[in-house]
Formats: structure tokens, C-alpha cells, sequence
């Protein structure tokens, strides 16, 4: 019988959106008119010939009613209008998430498309997404060749080179500044090194579930998920079955800078901090760590001396884009800084989250508490590249990719199709795919969770 990994260690991700959000100032008279605006996270999906698909969020947050919605687009305009093609629709919506099918484009052309909304007789519109259609038969799609790059089928704990090797259940991936991956290799508890070559060995644990600070070698974890390094090579662990995040530093010590053990919520500093299954890490240039605090569904900061505070949400779950403790998640696992901004998976809402780290301000950037096989089904984590693409990993069998487009891409596997299989695009198959990394060449390596493998994926445009 397959092993599945349960609840509290599996992270999650699938297909994505446009989001359109009309908003309005917030001031103390609420007899005077607020005025609103239109902004736009641009993401196109299902990106053909002839046909994309749009995905945005009206929210009404003014004094007035919005009348009408859609997209307009325009391969001549780059700032369409409701004059140009256009999908309406007329309705009074307050905050609901919709989707928009273009069809009858020309192969191999660019557009322009923008969301709009009708509010008080007035349109505003979304900034202009930029999108190229496919050519006939599915030239310019970008897609992956997935390989595998460590670990087999059969679970183990052996060192080796590349196959050779063996991992159990690995989770968590990062990369450091020379092309080194850092694996988490959850069921062996323990953390393993993987060279530019492929080499795989011992960074830090025995391989028997425990808690224990010291030496590398003898040092011990408990389902370690997330991880992190930072620029001088010092590496992070969300060690989830402890409670706690660890720190493993380049002489090979094992330290506990916050949390451990016993869980909870409590915002204080070192052992006296406390969490609940912590899954993801990401370490900032300052050396601070924002942590995905996974069942108390908030977003915890670590300072480089172990301060321990709640930056977004609060132990109450919830689907609220606000600021700081006033926003809700519902089972944050993923996170990566990319620039000034966070970006979460948040997993029970199926959705992805921005924060502006400046202001603690989340948004959503894709997907919301409906599951779609077409967007966003079940994201569990997220890594950004030196261009600023996203990679997302979708638990349902997809690795995904928003590219500076802002076109979402499926770069490998399938929705809901579990098994093994390398290969381009589609053809390939993962397991339960989990933590995801890039490397400074732009290359992809995935911890494919249930087939026990480090798979590599190399970005390819179709000719």
C-alpha cells in the first residue's frame, strides 16, 4: 500500500488568476464619498492558440454599488477599453472571486487585457496585462524537462551519488549561493546536502525522531519540513514535530533559536516562544526569519536573536486580506521573500498571499477558499527565481510557474495524477510533490514526497 504522509506534514499547489480589486480610501466621515480604485495582480491561465482565461476578485470596499464587471482586450491598444472587445457583466457584487474565458484570438499574437469594473457610472480600469496567444500547436508554451536528481523508489537513508542514494519522504528544499541543496528529509528526520553533482550526505541528525541540540552528528529532529540558508551559509529548519526552529551553522552545530517541544502561541523570545507545527522558513539579507506557523494559521518573525513576534494573521483561521494581525490564513505552509514582499501558500484557502514586508499589508495574489483544477487546488509551497518568476508546487501532482508575463505555466505533471515518470511537461509525473527551490541557472528542483526522489526541472520555451 502507498504511504501517505498525514495532515500535519503535508504541504500543497495547482493553476492560478487575475485579480481585480476595487478599493477606496478609508476616512473618518462616513457620510463623505470615498473614492475608489482599481488595482491588479495580472495572471493569465490556460494560455492556447485562440483562447486564455482570466481569474480576478471584485471587492467593493466604497460607498456605492458596482454595476457591471469584465475584461476588455486589444492586440493594437495597450490600454483597451469597454469600447474595445470586452466580456460584461452586470451585477452588484461586495467582494467575489470571477473568471473570464477570451476566445477567437489570433494564433502567435500579443494582447492587451485589462479588468474593469462599473461603479457610480464611472469605469475604472486594471494596469494592462501583456500576453502572447501559443502558435498553432503549441509553440511559445514554456514546460519543463523533469529528471531525477537524487533518491529512488524504495525509502532509505544511505548516502550515495544521484540514485544511488536514498531519502525518505523529503519535504523541504533550499539552495545556497554555490549550487548546494539542503534537503529535509522529513521521515528520516534529519537533514541531508546534496552537491552540484549530486552527491547526497549527512548534514545534521541521526535519523531517529528526537530533540537534541549539539553537533551535527548527534543532533536530532522531529519531522523537519521547511528549511532556509541564509547568504553565509548557515541553515534554517521549521523543525514541525518539535515546535521549534533550529539552526544549523556552517561548523555544524545545532541550536534551537526559538520555540521547541511543547506547542502553543506565545510570542516571546528563544525556548520561551512558542508554535504549532511550523512548515515553512525564509530568511531575509538581515537575518531575520519569517515562519509559517502552520496550525496556529499565522506568520511568525524570528530576529537574528531569536525575538520572536506575529507579523500576519493570528491563531484564528480565516480568509482575510487586511494588515498585520488583522489579516486571517487558514494553514500557511510555503513562504519565500522575493524583493519587499512575502509570499505565502496558503494551503486551506487555496490561494496564494502577498505580504509588503514594510507594512505587514496581505493580499491575495491568486486563487481563494474554492478549489479549482483549472487555478489553484492545493498550493503547499513557493520559491521565486533572481528574475522574479514564482514556482509553485501544487500537492495534486503539478509544478507551476508565473512568469514575468504574468502568465501562468504548467511546467510538469498533472492535477489529481500521482506516480513516477520523468520527462517534458505533462508526460512527467510526481507524487505528492512538496518543497521546491531555484538555483542561480534558473533550475528547478522539486522534493517529490511520496516517490522519495529530488526531482530537477529545466524551463524550456516550445518552439
Amino acid at each position: 500500500m502507498r504511504k501517505r504522509l498525514p495532515l500535519l506534514l503535508l504541504l500543497a499547489a495547482a493553476l492560478v488568476p487575475v485579480m481585480l480589486l476595487v478599493q477606496g480610501c478609508n476616512k473618518n466621515n462616513d457620510s463623505t464619498p470615498l473614492t475608489p480604485y482599481v488595482t491588479v495582480n495580472p495572471i493569465v491561465s490556460n494560455l492556447k492558440d485562440t483562447t486564455l482565461r482570466v481569474d480576478y476578485q471584485i471587492q467593493n470596499f466604497v460607498i456605492g454599488t458596482v454595476t457591471s464587471y469584465g475584461v476588455c482586450w486589444s492586440s493594437s491598444k495597450n490600454n483597451p477599453t469597454t469600447a474595445d472587445s470586452k466580456n460584461n457583466v452586470a451585477t452588484s457584487p461586495s467582494a467575489v472571486n470571477y473568471t473570464a474565458t477570451i476566445n477567437g484570438l489570433t494564433p502567435n499574437t500579443l494582447y492587451y487585457v485589462r479588468a474593469y469594473a462599473v461603479m457610480n457610472s464611472t469605469t475604472y480600469y486594471s494596469p494592462a496585462v501583456q500576453v502572447t496567444t501559443l502558435k498553432t500547436g503549441g509553440g511559445n508554451n514554456m514546460y519543463g524537462t523533469v529528471s531525477t536528481f537524487a533518491g529512488q523508489t524504495t525509502a532509505g537513508y544511505s548516502n550515495g551519488t544521484g540514485t544511488a542514494a536514498t531519502l525518505s519522504n523529503p519535504q523541504g528544499i533550499a539552495v545556497d549561493n554555490a549550487g548546494n541543496l539542503y534537503v529535509a528529509d522529513t521521515y528520516n528526520n534529519s537533514i541531508r546536502k546534496i552537491t552540484p553533482a549530486g552527491v547526497v550526505t549527512y548534514l545534521a541528525g541521526t535519523g531517529a525522531a528526537g530533540y537534541a541540540d549539539g553537533n551535527a552528528a548527534s543532533a536530532q529532529f522531529y519531522a523537519p519540513i521547511g528549511i532556509a540558508v541564509d547568504a553565509s551559509g548557515n541553515v534554517y529548519v521549521a523543525d514541525a514535530g518539535n515546535n521549534a526552529i533550529r539552526k544549523i551553522t556552517t561548523a555544524g552545530v545545532v541550536s534551537t533559536l526559538a520555540g521547541g517541544k511543547f506547542s502553543g502561541y506565545v510570542d516571546s523570545t528563544g525556548t520561551n516562544a512558542r508554535f504549532n507545527a511550523p512548515t515553512g522558513v525564509a530568511v531575509d539579507a538581515s537575518g531575520n526569519l519569517y515562519v509559517t506557523d502552520r496550525i496556529n494559521s499565522a506568520i511568525r518573525k524570528v530576529t537574528p536573536a531569536g525575538k520572536v513576534t506575529t507579523f500576519a494573521g493570528t491563531n484564528t483561521v480565516g480568509y482575510v486580506d487586511s494588515t498585520g494581525t488583522s489579516a486571517l490564513f487558514r494553514s500557511p505552509t510555503g513562504i519565500v521573500i522575493d524583493g519587499a514582499n512575502l509570499y505565502v501558500t496558503d494551503l486551506g484557502n487555496y490561494a496564494i498571499r502577498k505580504i509588503v514586508i514594510s507594512s505587514a499589508k496581505v493580499s491575495t495574489l491568486l486563487g481563494n477558499p474554492t478549489p479549482s483544477a483549472d487555478v489553484l487546488n492545493s498550493p503547499v509551497a513557493i520559491a521565486s527565481d533572481q528574475k522574479g518568476k514564482l514556482f509553485i508546487t501544487d500537492q495534486t501532482g503539478r509544478i507551476l510557474m508565473i512568469g514575468t508575463n504574468n502568465v501562468l505555466y504548467n511546467l510538469g505533471g498533472n492535477a489529481a495524477t500521482y506516480g513516477f515518470a520523468d520527462g517534458d511537461g505533462t508526460a512527467a509525473k510526481f507524487d505528492s510533490p512538496q518543497g521546491l527551490a531555484v538555483d542561480a541557472s534558473g533550475n528547478v528542483y522539486v522534493a517529490d514526497n511520496n516517490n522519495n526522489r529530488i526531482r530537477k526541472i529545466v524551463v524550456k520555451t516550445a518552439p
